[in-house]
């Protein structure tokens, strides 16, 4: 299989495969340290003291269009739905409103990116800014192409198979991000990026977060195509899931130990952490020099769909880890905010709120 992340500097076109990954699972906690709102942050900090620095997304915003079907069909076959509906999703637009749900409300999220001028665009801004969770200062519309969408074809067991066309999140952008837009990034206290925008936006931000010192995260999801070398060099945690890491690193990732070969890769290529999201298995991150961290699922009592499932995964991440919340306790914010999003059908609509999460967490210890 060929490796596909990107193409290595020199220095590192040879990597030694002698680097292993010592397991440390995850403990459950003798208390949950995440309070429920800003009131018990506040009452410790002085007055005086600076608002917390905001998550920043930027991203995809998709109108999601969902069938519901009993199977896939099959080549040059036309089958019947048995629903149909359309939802507010995208991968920046998700992780954006979750973000917005799971953090404290002295902590803002921002959405930089673009929508159309257009019916789908309207649904997005209607439901981001519900409740004021994002702040859409910097969702701009884009007037000559339309809003992107994606179509969501739901199983029964609520897997799905996806198609997205990327409309203004690949197309809406000009030649140079503004400065506006900047100014935001440079703000934040963590930047999070996905890859159903062009690498060339993501390239620009991530510089100004690196020159900023904003630690950046970012999302395998969206284009199956390389990562340039020179945005993974900017990339503080790399998350994806294990079909994408074996995508990116051209690796086997049937096993824990080929996953954490192929993440000893990315160490090789530049990134220090590496975020795999296992499905069913759960999650582990992957610390350069220093012992795995290994999280199962926190089992939800039906699932109905999957979709966002990962966004989810990664904004309650991003979420506990600029609260400082260790990184082991970061893990399993984020497996609970999953398992209360599978349980719901949509994207967006099954994000949950952090008062649901911590009493989840609060239920299994």
């Amino acid at each position: 299989m060929k490796a596909a992340l990107l193409n290595p500097p020199s220095s590192l076109s040879n990597p030694s495969s002698s680097t292993r990954h010592t397991i440390r699972p995850t403990r459950s906690p003798s208390h949950i340290s995440f309070s429920t709102s800003a009131a018990s942050s506040a009452s410790i900090s002085s007055s005086s003291s600076p608002a917390p620095k905001p998550i920043v997304i930027v991203g995809s915003a998709n109108a999601d269009i969902y069938v519901e079907i009993d199977r896939l069909p099959l080549e040059g076959e036309t089958i019947s739905a048995r629903s149909g509906r359309t939802l507010p999703g995208g991968k920046g637009a998700n992780q954006a409103f979750c973000s917005g749900r799971l953090s404290l409300s002295d902590h803002a999220t921002y959405l930089v990116g673009r929508v159309g001028s257009d019916a789908h665009g309207r649904l997005l801004e209607d439901s981001l800014g519900e409740g004021n969770a994002v702040r859409l200062d910097r969702l701009t519309r884009a007037d000559s192409v339309p809003t992107g969408h994606a179509v969501v074809m739901l199983q029964p067991n609520g897997q799905n198979s996806i198609i997205i066309v990327g409309g203004a999140n690949m197309n809406g952008w000009d030649d140079k991000l503004t400065e506006e837009d900047l100014v935001v990034v440079r703000g934040a206290g963590m930047l999070l990026l996905q890859r159903e925008i062009p690498d060339w936006v993501n390239l620009q931000v991530a510089q100004a977060a690196k020159a900023a010192g904003v630690p950046v995260i970012m999302d395998a999801g969206g284009m199956d195509a390389p990562i340039p070398s020179e945005l993974i060099s900017l990339i503080d945690i790399f998350s994806p899931n294990e079909t994408e890491l074996a995508r990116l690193t051209g690796m086997p990732t049937d096993t824990f130990e080929q996953i954490s070969q192929a993440a000893t890769k990315c160490h090789k290529l530049g990134v220090k952490q590496v975020l795999v999201k296992l499905g069913s298995q759960g999650s582990a991150l992957f610390i350069e020099g220093e012992d795995t961290i290994r999280q199962p699922i926190i089992p939800a009592s039906e699932v109905i769909d999957t979709t966002g499932a990962g966004d989810t995964f990664t904004a309650a991440f991003a979420v506990a880890l600029v609260e400082g919340k260790p990184k082991a306790e970061c893990l399993r914010f984020a497996a609970a905010a999953a398992s209360l999003c599978v349980q719901v059908k949509g994207a967006m609509p099954s994000m949950p709120h952090r008062n649901s999460v911590i009493k989840l967490l609060q239920s299994i210890q």
